[in-house]
């Protein structure tokens, strides 16, 4: 069926950006609707066309994209496709961004900078978005950007039953990547049954990108399997020098989990060249074949993301779906 109605309220349309129809078909398969086709297209100058084939009047609308290379021309389509839908009278429309575009930029480190996080949310609020959806937000504070609901989901239930069930009998070790990322490694912990934790402390060059200056382990990892985990892999320098860091300190195994594979450039060498014996991913960007190497673990956030949608249509309880979880 095209649509999914509630009797006498309103039906449910979702729309894909192009990024990543596939992700979009799999979440459409899981609801049981058929994504809404599109007529899109892009002039000589660059310039990106989208259209709804179909009314989307009155509906509640789900615009899905995941925000992959080229970053900002899937951004530009994501608003094109919201401005459309919102001229074509839907009732409601929410953007699905898997991956936030510009979450890194969440705050300023110097004088001068753009706070880029808060201008896309704003972005989407002036093209007529009603509410967003995104899975593990870089930082908590992304939420407030957007003056209306946000649904901020964690991927974290989907990785560690993942993690459990093939390491739960190591003697395993949650290491954060930075001290920022503590409180997440602490829930990661208590997922897994308890775990020890421990950090890496490092320092990075606020003149240039991806890069690291200086870090060192604080914890104890001698002897034991470590699940580094992290919510982005990008260029994957910082990951694997970490984990040089931990073999170095005497850690038996390196295991990665993050939610966001980006895999950025050299990324998918290091990964494959390092001791790391296995990189634990979810699809919420596309992995592309000359990025996929045999250490890679992709598991779908598809089911979450279909469920989290039909709670937001049936104006259920998306906070639900994690045990009350903030």
């Amino acid at each position: 069926m095209p649509n999914l109605e509630m009797v006498g309220r309103k039906s449910l349309v979702l729309l894909s950006g192009g990024a990543y129809p596939e992700l979009a078909d799999e979440i459409a398969a899981q609801i049981g609707v058929t994504v809404t086709p599109t007529t899109r297209r892009q002039f000589a100058n660059g310039e990106l066309f989208i259209r709804p084939n179909d009314s989307v009047r009155g509906t509640d609308a789900f615009v899905i994209q995941s925000h992959t290379t080229p970053i900002n021309d899937w951004v530009m389509e994501s608003l094109i496709l919201v401005d459309a839908l919102k001229r074509a009278s839907a009732k409601r429309i929410t953007v699905v961004a898997p991956f936030y575009p510009y979450s890194r930029q969440d705050k300023k480190h110097r004088g001068r900078e753009p706070i880029s996080a808060r201008l896309i949310a704003d972005l989407f609020k002036t093209a007529g978005a009603d509410r967003l959806m995104a899975v593990d937000l870089h930082t908590a504070q992304i939420q407030g950007f957007f003056d209306g609901p946000v649904d901020h989901l964690f991927a974290l239930p989907l990785l560690a039953e993942y993690v459990g069930e093939k390491y739960g009998g190591e003697d395993l070790a949650v290491v954060s990547p930075d001290t920022g990322r503590v409180r997440t490694a602490e829930q990661w912990a208590d997922a897994l049954g308890g775990r020890d934790l421990a950090f890496v402390h490092k320092t990075r060059s606020i003149d240039s990108a991806n890069e690291v200056v200086a870090n060192r382990v604080v914890g104890e990892v001698a002897g034991r399997c470590c699940l580094l985990i992290d919510d982005m892999i990008d260029t994957a320098g910082s990951i694997t020098k970490a984990a040089d860091l931990l073999f170095a300190e005497g850690a038996t195994d390196v295991v990665i989990a993050a939610t966001h594979g980006i895999f950025s450039g050299t990324a998918t060498d290091r990964l494959k060249n390092s001791r790391i014996s296995e990189v634990i991913v979810t699809n919420t960007l596309p992995i592309q074949p000359e990025q996929q190497f045999d250490k890679l673990t992709v598991l779908s956030i598809a089911p979450l993301l279909g469920k989290a949608i039909r709670e937001v249509f049936e104006d259920g309880s998306v906070t639900s779906l994690f045990a009350g979880r903030s």
